[in-house]
């Protein structure tokens, strides 16, 4: 008989960064263990106009998968997500849900 599995709590992490971060961002996940039982977001500011390799160099850096988020995704600990280009994020019932930035005028 399988029993329902228990939904875990576990601390997500936000981290911000610049444009530049991308050292700061290696060496702070370069230094905390793979499995700390935290999700992390990484919430950077991203050109809307270039593709982000942040995913793939951030993978080299940590043992925890790394993912660029996609809307409804769900929360996972020991996981790093990664806010993609010109969206806003937020978290809700343990998922992630994106929406459009406001175009400036």
């Amino acid at each position: 008989m399988k029993q329902k599995e228990k939904q875990e709590d576990f601390y997500v992490v936000g981290v911000g960064a610049s444009a530049g971060g991308l050292e700061a961002l290696q060496d702070y996940f370069k230094n905390i263990p793979d499995d700390t039982g935290a999700a992390y977001v990484v919430i950077q500011h991203l050109s809307p106009d270039y593709k982000s390799l942040m995913d793939e160099l951030l993978s080299r850096c940590t043992g925890m998968p790394v993912k660029v988020v996609q809307d409804g995704m769900d929360v996972k600990k020991n996981h790093v997500y990664l806010i993609p280009p010109k969206k806003e994020l937020k978290i809700s019932n343990r998922r992630l849900h994106l929406s459009d930035q406001p175009h400036e005028t």
